[in-house]
């Protein structure tokens, strides 16, 4: 078991918007989450992810009580375990492709020449090796996407957390996407959780659970 969620609940102002979440997931699953806009999806993800607190419950990522860290521990440790891709890719624009992947690695204090070569290595796994040089206004929004998922996989975390991440890609990169996450979960060994509105990439998932009103359904 990589990720356990114990009865989490969060809310803003007056709004509650998890409402007692329980969730397991197995290491090297993909997890997909559906649901209507507002259902909890994305804060789920970011409770999980330690870009936020739950009010109340428990989130273990592997041994660590994620919810009970703080300041640089807190920083540390999503910086080491988990990768972040979003649906707008929040790549650097001044940057190359390439120091935009190296960017992780350099804040987990990685050396310029260890953090390039494995950034090269994860370029060309992606098929953008002759791309690394360009920065992100010269590249489709496919590529943009894939330098995101590289540079999520930098420090080889153990989890991946994707947010709508083919959300703002055409149908043929979509699908691209959808299978680069099947291949990476079987070279790489990673557990990925995915919240989408795509039904295609959701039923390509190992398990695919339904959020409604700040509830997981099934």
């Amino acid at each position: 078991m990589l990720v356990k969620v114990q009865g989490l609940e969060k809310s803003y102002g007056k709004l509650k918007v998890l409402k007692g979440i329980d969730l397991e997931i197995s290491r090297g699953e993909i997890v997909s989450i559906v649901g209507a806009s507002g259902a909890g999806k994305s804060t789920l993800l970011h409770m999980m992810g330690t870009l936020d607190y739950p009010d109340k419950g428990q989130i273990f990522i592997g041994d660590q009580a994620t919810h009970q860290l703080r300041g640089d521990n807190l920083a540390k440790f999503r910086n080491r375990h988990i990768g972040f891709i979003f649906q707008f890719h929040q790549l650097l624009p001044e940057f190359t492709a390439l120091e935009n992947v190296c960017m992780p690695a350099f804040i987990a204090g990685q050396s310029l020449a260890d953090a390039s070569s494995k950034a090269r290595e994860l370029l060309s796994l992606l098929n953008l090796r002759d791309r690394e040089e360009h920065k992100p206004s010269q590249l489709s929004g496919g590529e943009q996407q894939r330098v995101a998922i590289a540079r999520a996989l930098i420090n080889d975390p153990e989890l991946i957390l994707a947010d709508e991440p083919s959300g703002n890609l055409d149908s043929v990169n979509a699908r691209s996407l959808h299978e680069l996450f099947l291949e990476i979960r079987t070279k790489l060994s990673k557990t990925i959780v995915i919240v989408t509105h795509n039904e295609e990439l959701a039923e390509m998932a190992d398990r695919r659970l339904v959020m409604s009103d700040g509830r997981i359904l099934l």
